[in-house]
């Protein structure tokens, strides 16, 4: 049997709908699996030429098909694309090689399937753990790195029928070369961003002075790409900061003290805020107004950031043509903040538009009887 260290390495670049490619590495139990390991190896390479069906047995170029959040990420079906098709290096289908590793943890490959001896090239990433899979698929690898690219594909909206809502294409792939560790420094989106995209991926555990320090630093991250006028990529990084506050207020409250958590809570709401402000500024209308209701939901806000809360939602709702519902939110802004001249201009200019309305209306209901 190979040593865990000899273990085949490969690895997919990713695209999603029309962002970049971005990699994802995997290391194949080929000590445990063998034959399993070297289907998928050789699937990666390409190595093996054109197959029966006709379609070379290479997943470059396929999609992720089937997308179940909090489960998994499906693809290798390179002959039919939607969950139908696929080839095995061995013929159509082979058995199930043994059932040693259990699926226990998120980031786990193993083979999809349509019953038992049915394994051909489609595959699956978990997400979570799944015990239910155990002794019925086959696990024969897990992800070394770009576990945030998998995350982002479990991200991506799907229909009623688990197909992502974007492409998800592997547009390369292949074997990394003996001594390739696979591992991919975080963040090479040249901001300086080190961290996980997703607080769940990081291995060491996360307390609240951690949770409240990394959230700072890709907050002031997103407010640096803001100014030089990126606003999907300030977005991107205010809601990855959320996510980190989020995962502590999921797990507990009670871990920190009154003002580690008043703390938090402000900056909670300064990440709703400007994602909203952002929002605005790109047209995203509904994730604004979204944005801004959860800036308003955050536990003890001062008058000020209700008001700030309050008037970004407004801005959204009249963007989404809510004139009615953007004077009730102006309306309850100025209550918190009187003197603000922005909320003063936007209510006076709603209110003027309204007035010069109702007169038109009524001069043509009077002009409807001369």
């Amino acid at each position: 049997m190979a040593e865990p260290a000899k273990r085949a390495r490969v690895f997919f670049d990713v695209s999603i709908g029309d962002k970049r490619p971005e990699r994802i590495t995997f290391e194949l139990y080929t000590d445990i699996v063998p034959k399993t390991a070297e289907n998928f190896r050789a699937l990666c390479t390409g190595e093996k030429g054109v197959g029966k069906s006709g379609k070379p047995l290479h997943y470059k170029g396929s999609g992720f098909h089937r997308i179940i959040k909090k489960f998994m990420c499906q693809g290798g079906d390179f002959t039919a694309g939607n969950g139908t098709g696929g080839e095995s290096i061995y013929g159509e289908k082979f058995d199930d090689e043994n059932f040693e590793k259990k699926h226990d943890k998120p980031f786990l490959l193993s083979m999809a399937n349509a019953g038992p001896g049915t394994n051909g090239s489609q595959f699956f990433i978990t997400t979570t753990q799944t015990p239910h899979l155990d002794g019925k698929h086959v696990v024969f690898g897990h992800v070394i790195s770009g576990k945030s690219v998998v995350r982002k594909m479990e991200d991506t909206k799907t229909d009623p029928q688990d197909k992502p809502g974007r492409p998800i294409i592997i547009q390369d792939c292949g074997e990394l070369p003996p001594g390739d560790s696979g591992v991919i420094e975080l963040s090479d989106d040249g901001t300086g961003d080190k961290y996980e995209d997703f607080p769940e991926d990081v291995d060491d555990e996360i307390d609240i002075e951690k949770s409240y320090k990394i959230a700072s630093e890709i907050k002031d991250i997103g407010n640096a790409v803001f100014k030089k006028g990126d606003l999907e990529l300030g977005i991107e990084k205010y809601q990855k900061a959320l996510r980190y506050i989020v995962s502590w207020v999921t797990l507990s409250q009670d871990d920190g003290t009154p003002e580690q958590i008043k703390a938090m809570n402000t900056l909670r709401f300064s990440l709703h805020s400007n994602s909203s402000l952002l929002q605005n500024k790109s047209g995203a209308f509904k994730d604004a107004e979204d944005s801004a209701t959860k800036a308003l939901e955050v536990p003890g806000i001062s008058d000020a950031e209700k008001g700030k809360g309050y008037f970004r939602r407004a801005q959204a709702k009249f963007g989404l043509k809510n004139e009615q519902g953007a004077q009730e939110d102006l309306e309850e802004a100025i209550k918190y903040v009187p003197n603000d001249g922005a909320v003063k201009k936007e209510l006076d200019s709603i209110k003027k538009k309204q007035a010069e309305r109702a007169a038109k209306e009524k001069n043509a209901y009077k002009n409807m009887f001369k």
